[in-house]
């Protein structure tokens, strides 16, 4: 396999487990690291320096989409029941982000798609915290790359899988696709939000699918 490939499953064993996911049956969110200063705070992108904030680096010049974080900082409040439930489905957002970034990533020669599948590592690392402050059942735990409880979101990998297993162009529309979607979700699961600790991760996983949208844009147009 590329040494990228290679890399990018070092950086993932050394975390937390990789996965990612998208958005399908309930609303939900994914893709951008959620563990820069809280919603209080201005998190900014380094497109010089790689590893800052939610910068891209790496000196590809068109940005790689890493994300860089400190965790879930702000305190604990309380959801309802429909937000325990997009809770759980942005864990399946961030495993199928995850899992088709890494695909992507061994077929085609391009640093992309790693970067961000370690962020999506990361992404659900802070989902999987939150998961476990209110006590939600993660639906991801144990489910090998590619596969998914949700009848819907196996779905939807499936299909972005073969779409983008055509070409390198078809990969990158893909992840653009993705990104898109989590950042419709995101905006969504927002609204009338109160807890502190999901606001923050939310808030800083629509910044970082922003930017992972932009990375994946940029690659696509070069």
């Amino acid at each position: 396999m590329k040494t990228i490939t290679r890399r990018t499953a070092t950086l993932v064993a050394a975390g937390a487990l990789g996965l990612g996911g998208l958005a399908v049956a309930a609303p939900a969110l994914a893709g951008a690291g959620p563990f820069g200063p809280g919603p209080s705070s201005t998190a900014t992108a380094d497109s010089s320096a790689p590893g800052r904030g939610f910068g891209y680096g790496m000196g590809s010049g068109f940005g790689d989409g890493t994300c860089m974080g400190q965790g879930v900082t702000a305190p604990q409040g309380t959801l309802t029941d429909a937000q325990k439930t997009t809770l759980a489905s942005m864990a399946q957002e961030e495993k199928l982000a995850h899992d088709l970034y890494v695909a992507f990533a061994t077929r085609y020669d391009a640093a992309v798609f790693d970067h961000i599948a370690v962020s999506e590592t990361q992404h659900l690392t802070a989902v999987r915290t939150l998961l476990q402050r209110y006590a939600v059942t993660d639906p991801t735990a144990n489910q090998p790359a590619g596969t998914f409880t949700d009848p819907a979101v196996q779905a939807t990998y499936d299909k972005l899988l073969a779409q983008g297993n055509q070409s390198l162009s078809a990969a990158l529309a893909a992840g653009q696709q993705v990104e898109r979607t989590d950042i419709t979700d995101l905006k969504a699961a927002l609204n009338a939000l109160t807890a502190p600790d999901v606001k923050q991760v939310y808030t800083n996983l629509l910044a970082a699918s922003q930017r992972h949208l932009t990375a994946f844009t940029r690659w696509a147009n070069r």
